[in-house]
């Protein structure tokens, strides 16, 4: 991995959370009928610390899901190695409620076309907000994020990589140099 600079530290992150979580809450005047949906991997992780959040500033837990889309992906079947498939953890209606999609990164879109495939196998949701930690532009659909923690504009050559304390060793983001792998 080479790494060209730490963009976002473990207090950086915590403010992140805190501002967006903040913004969630205004946006959508309160908490009712809202519903957290954490994308996995690092997604799911980035839900919980908002509704951890949340559950601080109004009081009230939210109902929180996790989204596997792994079986939505367009490149699903074009892949060469199997993909890592795992289960969707969603115990609640979503009909009528307000979706807050949450994932750790921006990138084409393709992803969030995936899960909102997903999500409407679920039922009808009033609405659907897109919330991402970091926003890296080059967008292959026309999708953008409603709530945004940081833009990074990046090259090709460059990926943004999230590193979280409940699935890595430590809170950060990178930038990462991809163009000599």
């Amino acid at each position: 991995m080479d790494v060209k600079a730490k963009l976002i530290d473990e207090n950086g992150l915590q403010r992140i959370i805190t501002r967006m979580s903040h913004e969630i809450l205004e946006r959508n005047k309160g908490s009712i009928n809202l519903i957290l949906m954490g994308m996995r991997t690092r997604g799911e992780y980035l839900a919980k610390r908002i509704f951890d959040k949340i559950k601080e500033i109004e009081n009230i837990e939210l109902p929180l899901g996790i989204l596997d889309v792994t079986l939505y992906r367009d490149d699903f079947r074009t892949r060469l190695k199997q993909p890592e498939v795992s289960v969707s953890n969603i115990t609640f209606d979503v009909t009528d409620k307000h979706i807050i999609l949450i994932d750790d990164v921006l990138y084409t879109g393709r992803t969030v076309r995936s899960a909102l495939d997903a999500l409407m196998d679920l039922g009808r949701p009033s609405t659907i907000q897109l919330c991402v930690l970091v926003d890296r532009g080059h967008r292959e659909l026309p999708i953008r994020a409603d709530y945004v923690g940081k833009n990074i504009p990046t090259s090709i050559n460059e990926e943004v990589k999230v590193r979280l304390i409940e699935h890595d060793d430590e809170d950060a983001v990178y930038l990462i140099d991809t163009k000599d792998q």
